[in-house]
Order: structure tokens, then C-alpha cells, then sequence
């Protein structure tokens, strides 16, 4: 029994301390003097995005956090890829000509695994397949790097909350020591309260720019405010900062998709923790340079 309750509270002191060294746990995410740079659907602008080369291609540049969109397939797997249908990023409309409009949601999992994902971008990546997300998280461990995972449009698939959190537990990710590494957002203010009530460590962002008077509900379980770049004032990315989340630190703020150095350099002027970008390396190499 002692050894039991011992054993508990070892847990309990790891989780407590994987959170005091989350990414919005200092001034700036990661702890670092600049903002934490983000590889947007890996390094979206040399590599097909939301693929195994993608993050291969972000961890080769050295980039350590990147972010990636979830979604479910008609059988019930969880794919990694940002739009609804799958019309833009593969070759869907070839491979099966009579089922437009190409919904991830009325495709099973085999039927996607046959696409191409990677001509589209080049014929360099002829072949590239749409990956599961439990083949993203394998590769990103394997990469050592940072996963800011979206959960895209929660409303088409009721429970994706709790499968993404099942697998990310499977996969080992929910552990004391991967909950540094990880942080779930999304646009529905809805699925971050799910999975903030599911799994209170995770670190979780509110995608949007609610507004300030607003921070304080949304506080009650997200800790990040992460806007469209365009939308970014000063005032209020104090605003932002003024508020404290779940976890008794200040709510953080990345912003997105920046892919040009003087938006970034400004962005960095203003406060904001983490920049989102296409070219993360363009976006890193600006900011040292500032």
C-alpha cells in the first residue's frame, strides 16, 4: 500500500512539473529571448504539407516544433491532412472519379492509403501517401521534434476528442515527459474544453482572436490565443498576456502563417511567443538577425 501512494505521488509531481515546463510556462514559449518558431504543416513551402517528408524536412532544417491538422476517415482512422476533402492535396478525383466531392469523412482509411499525396507539390514526391496520425507520431518521435496538433473541423466527427487523446496515450505522448512536447488546438472553442476536461495537463490554443473581454471564460481551459498574424495588434497581445490560463500562467500567443521576415521581425516587436510559418528557417533566420 506505502508503496503504492509513493508511486502515486511520483506521477502526480511529474505531471505537475511537465506542465510548469510547458511551452507557455516563460515570457517566451520554449524560454527563449525570441519567439518559438512553428513549422506549419511541416515545412510546408519545400515539402508537401501535412506529410512524413514535410516534418522530415522541417527536423533537416533544424526546426523543432511543427503543426499538423487531424481528421477521420469513414472506417474511424485519424489522418493527418487540413482540408475537409481531399480533392487539393491528392490525387482523389483520378483514383475515384464518381465520388466528388472527395470527403476525407467518406473515404476508409485503405481507400486513402492508395492516393498520391506528394505529386501536387512535385514530381519529386510522387507517391507520398497521406499519413495516419499514428504514423505522423512515430515519425515525429523519431524526429525528436514538437507537434502543435490541430483537430480540424470537430463538428463533422463527434468524439475526435477522445480518440486523438487515446492515441497520443497509446503513442506515449500523454506521459510527463512528451506533455512538454505537445500542444492540441483548434477553432472550435467547444473541442479545447473537451479535451481540456479530458486531459487537464495538455497544453491546449484557441485558434482565433476572441475578444479581450472574452479572455477570461476562454482561460478556464486553453492556454494559448492563436490568431491570424493579420489580426495582431500590441495592445492586444498585452491584453492577451494580462489574462492567466488553466495551468497559473499567462495565457500565450502564436500566431500564423507568417512566411515573410519583416511580418516576422514585427510580430516579434509586438510579443507574441510563437510564430507559425511556412518557412520556418526564413522565419528563425529573420529574428536572430533583428
Amino acid at each position: 500500500m506505502h508503496a503504492r501512494v509513493v508511486a502515486t505521488t511520483a506521477v502526480a509531481v511529474l505531471g505537475i512539473a511537465a506542465v510548469l515546463l510547458s511551452p507557455t510556462s516563460d515570457a517566451r514559449a520554449g524560454g527563449a529571448d525570441e519567439p518559438t518558431v512553428i513549422g506549419h504543416r511541416g515545412a510546408a513551402a519545400y515539402a508537401p504539407e501535412n506529410t512524413l517528408p514535410s516534418i522530415d524536412k522541417a527536423a533537416q532544417l533544424g526546426i523543432t516544433w511543427v503543426e499538423n491538422d487531424v481528421q477521420r476517415t469513414k472506417d474511424g482512422e485519424l489522418v493527418v491532412i487540413h482540408d475537409d476533402s481531399l480533392k487539393r492535396t491528392t490525387n482523389v478525383a483520378q483514383v475515384f472519379p464518381d465520388r466528388a466531392p472527395w470527403k476525407v469523412k467518406d473515404f476508409t482509411a485503405a481507400e486513402i492509403a492508395r492516393l498520391d499525396a506528394g505529386s501536387w507539390y512535385s514530381p519529386a514526391y510522387a507517391g507520398t501517401r497521406v499519413p495516419t496520425l499514428a504514423q505522423y507520431m512515430r515519425r515525429i518521435e523519431h524526429n525528436h521534434e514538437k507537434l502543435l496538433l490541430e483537430i480540424k473541423n470537430p463538428e463533422l466527427y463527434p468524439g475526435i476528442e477522445q480518440q486523438t487523446l487515446k492515441l497520443l496515450g497509446n503513442e506515449g505522448w500523454l506521459d510527463p515527459g512528451h506533455l512538454e512536447r505537445l500542444i492540441v488546438q483548434s477553432f472550435s472553442a467547444d473541442s479545447i474544453r473537451t479535451v481540456h476536461e479530458l486531459k487537464p495537463a495538455v497544453t491546449t490554443a484557441l485558434l482565433g482572436s476572441p475578444k479581450v473581454a472574452q479572455l477570461p471564460r476562454y482561460a478556464r481551459y486553453t492556454d494559448l490565443i492563436n490568431p491570424s498574424y493579420g489580426s495582431l495588434s500590441l495592445g492586444y497581445v498585452a491584453a492577451v498576456h494580462t489574462v492567466d490560463g488553466p495551468h497559473g500562467r499567462r495565457l500565450g500567443v502564436f500566431a500564423w502563417t507568417v512566411n515573410d521576415a519583416a511580418t516576422a521581425r514585427a510580430l516579434a516587436d509586438r510579443g507574441v511567443d510563437g510564430i507559425i510559418s511556412n518557412k520556418p528557417d526564413m522565419v528563425r533566420a529573420a529574428l536572430r538577425s533583428d
